[in-house]
């Protein structure tokens, strides 16, 4: 098949990518890189800044490359709001698409109006984006910010208009299947996220205090990710146990610089709010780090996974955290053991190979719209 991948979060696509052609796949990658995280793609599509300027520039290369974004069998949406432009602008792009080649899937791997709406009205969950049991997070800037955004705006309507028009919807995390399949049932399908296996030991073996810990830092979403309270309670751990914990904090690094200073270390923390772990979390469970954060047992028992448990779930509080991190502090005899069982859990679930052939299955699956 010919596929393209539009857009970037997190280096799913530019993984699944390489996953599709080992699989004898014709694929092109465009995208912006996450910005400085500077992901792989065969074409770049910047936007450096909202300067007048720069959104001319941007749309006339959008333009430009049109030409190249036809003829495909699949072209795939990292999110409906992927063409960095108002959503009154974005109809034309993703109309063209959609009449220039076979069939277009949209991605449920992030913020749109059906995760904001699921969010606030469906309750699904014990705790999310939106609620902490019966506790609205709607104080929070970052919550506050994505009502604002997608309810009631030109921007969820035209993300309504995508999902409705759409040929299918792969979900990344249990959380977004859960909220898709329910506005969309014959047309979303949970797809693991891709994982290049790499190493059958820990890059970092434990071989004794002190234990180190791996955060990652996007001060923009800390506080809807949760990793301002994971950093407090590292931050109280290190200090009533000064000679057994090592903190390592990546702050807005490039994409190479993060990973080799996770290399580093024994443990991540990542997504307090997550049932799921995402794809930082998994890349570094890849590397036999031991993941605390989302691993609740939706999460285990939508990948059919009885056996192995590698991650040491928290609730989010910054309690249940501190709790984790102590009894992985007074317990370090667990840590090799469950290294060894999270590169083994990369390997069953998200090797990046078998997941590209679930979405090749999925794409012949769905009938063309």
């Amino acid at each position: 098949m010919k596929i393209l991948l539009f857009g970037e979060y997190s280096n799913l696509h530019a993984t699944l990518a390489k996953g599709l052609r080992t699989l004898g796949h014709d694929v092109l990658v465009i995208s912006d890189g996450t910005r400085w995280r500077n992901y792989e793609r065969d074409i770049d599509l910047s936007r450096n800044s909202h300067t007048l300027r720069d959104k001319l520039r941007y749309t006339a290369k959008l333009i430009t490359l049109l030409p190249k974004m036809r003829g495909f069998d699949v072209v795939q949406l990292i999110n409906p709001d992927c063409f960095k432009l108002k959503a009154e602008r974005q109809y034309y792009f993703f109309n063209y698409l959609k009449r220039h080649n076979r069939k277009v899937f949209s991605g449920a791997f992030g913020t749109d109006w059906y995760w904001v709406d699921a969010g606030l009205h469906l309750r699904q969950f014990r705790y999310g984006d939106f609620y902490i049991g019966d506790r609205k997070r709607l104080d929070e800037a970052p919550v506050q910010k994505y009502i604002e955004e997608w309810i009631g705006t030109p921007k969820g309507t035209y993300s309504q208009y995508v999902n409705r028009h759409c040929d299918g919807i792969p979900a990344c995390l249990y959380e977004y299947y859960a909220c898709y399949s329910h506005y969309f049932p014959e047309k979303t399908r949970f797809l693991p996220l891709p994982i290049i296996p790499e190493h059958t030991a820990p890059v970092t073996p434990y071989q004794g205090y002190p234990i180190r810990f791996f955060i990652g830092i996007d001060t923009r979403r800390a506080q809807y990710k949760g990793t301002d309270i994971m950093l407090q309670a590292l931050k109280a751990i290190r200090q009533a146990y000064p000679t057994q914990c090592e903190i390592v904090k990546a702050e807005h690094l490039p994409f190479d610089q993060y990973q080799q200073l996770m290399d580093s270390c024994h443990c991540v923390l990542d997504q307090l709010y997550s049932y799921t772990p995402a794809m930082n979390a998994l890349q570094a469970m890849e590397k036999g780090l031991v993941n605390i954060g989302g691993g609740e047992p939706e999460s285990y028992d939508i990948l059919h996974e009885h056996e192995l448990h590698p991650i040491i779930n928290v609730e989010p509080t910054f309690e249940s955290v501190y709790h984790q991190l102590e009894q992985l502090i007074l317990h370090p005899e667990r840590i090799p053991q469950l290294q060894q069982q999270s590169i083994e859990y990369i390997r069953r679930h998200h090797d990046y190979r078998r997941v590209a052939q679930q979405y090749v299955d999925f794409y012949n699956d769905m009938p063309a719209e």
